[in-house]
């Protein structure tokens, strides 16, 4: 079993709630808090790689590039 999404050489941690009845995680290895969700496996896969989008996007507008 993997525990974990891949996207554009980041990964995502993944757990699953079971009072809220919600998977979550994060992006790991960076250095800010980038979390995500989704009530089934593809909103999570889908959640994961918009905000990894958004994480670059992000990145992109602080260095200026």
């Amino acid at each position: 079993m993997k525990d974990v999404l891949t996207h554009k050489g980041f990964i995502g941690s993944v757990h699953f709630s079971t009072d809220d009845r919600v998977f979550f995680g994060k992006i790991e290895g960076i250095n800010d808090l980038v979390t995500f969700e989704g009530t089934t496996v593809d909103e999570l896969e889908n959640a994961f790689k918009s905000m990894v989008e958004e994480h670059i996007n992000d990145c992109k507008l602080e260095t200026g590039n």
